[in-house]
């Protein structure tokens, strides 16, 4: 698991090649303390690892970009995405424009998942991002806007157990603020030419080796990769609420006991739904949601850089 973080220089050239994506979502970070006040910023989020962030996988990933600038701004922590092995082979990157997106995540560290994997970075205290529900919740159907969609097992709660590790279960929503989604993969796999390109590159990473829970039956297993089809809007803005830390140091129950294991999944899943449902009754309080707003009030208030939200 050696790894360099990025530069100064590379973070400050990250940084303004996705100005205007920053610019356009007004990205709204907000946590829980301790005693269960939300506050703005991550002040919420424990520093001293290994923390596992556990969360709800915004349509086509939109709110990872934000997500690992501000995390490493505001904490000066880097946070380790584990994502899908097939963005980390010749089969996304041979794509137009995919190149530097994938060149990005491995900059900031993100890592193919596997059971290996997660036990190192967990093994050396790292804040780890993990996305239960994977490219399935990803790439989501219509419909199924904050929909936790997450396969019923319970390892990473285990694993997380092993390791004491710290987890903070989080929601954000803003996916339907920038582009609506008019042509899923139900849509998709009914054109004759589009649809079978699809399943044949699939079927191309499933031989190469490159499939999650290829072991799994059900909706979950279901994890084909596609490029949906996307209406953009104006944009309006992206909220994040990262839940109340809970902690497993000394809880090897978790360990040994599946049950118990499986009640705190169930408990984190629950909460990572609950922020979303928050916020998507608060967001409708924000006077700076829409984007022509929010550049209004930057233009005439130099002296922060912090747009106001709705209040909490």
């Amino acid at each position: 698991m050696d790894f360099l973080p990025p530069s100064k220089s590379e973070f400050k050239n990250t940084t303004k090649d996705n100005s205007w994506f920053f610019n356009f979502t007004g990205p709204v970070m907000l946590s829980t303390m301790e005693n269960g006040k939300i506050v703005r910023g991550l002040a919420g989020v424990p520093r001293e690892g290994p923390v596992l962030l556990v969360g709800y996988h915004m349509l086509m990933g939109l709110e990872i970009v934000p997500l690992v600038h501000e995390y490493l701004t505001q904490t000066k922590i880097l946070l380790r995405g584990i994502a899908h092995p097939t963005l980390f082979t010749q089969l996304v990157e041979s794509r137009p424009n995919a190149t530097s997106f994938v060149d990005m995540l491995k900059l900031y560290g993100a890592t193919p998942v596997t059971a290996s994997n997660f036990f190192k970075l967990l093994a050396t205290k790292s804040h780890v991002l993990l996305y239960p529900g994977g490219a399935r919740e990803a790439l989501h159907r219509k419909g199924e806007e904050y929909k936790v969609i997450w396969p019923d097992r319970q390892e990473f709660i285990r694993m997380a157990a092993k390791f004491g590790a710290t987890i903070v279960p989080f929601g954000v929503v803003g996916e339907d603020d920038i582009a609506q989604l008019v042509l899923d993969y139900d849509d998709l796999k009914s054109i004759p030419i589009l649809g079978d390109q699809i399943r044949s590159e699939n079927e191309e990473a499933a031989r190469s080796g490159f499939t999650v829970r290829g072991d799994m039956d059900g909706e979950i297993a279901n994890q084909m990769l596609y490029i949906p089809g996307l209406l953009p809007k104006i944009p309006g803005r992206f909220y994040f609420l990262f839940g109340k830390p809970i902690h497993t140091k000394g809880r090897q129950d978790l360990v040994k006991d599946r049950e118990k294991a499986r009640e705190l999944y169930l408990q984190v899943k629950s909460e990572v739904q609950n922020n979303m449902n928050y916020l998507l009754k608060k967001r409708e309080e924000d006077p700076y949601r829409n984007v022509i707003d929010r550049t209004v009030y930057r233009a005439f208030s130099a002296t922060s850089d912090d747009v106001p939200t709705f209040d909490f």
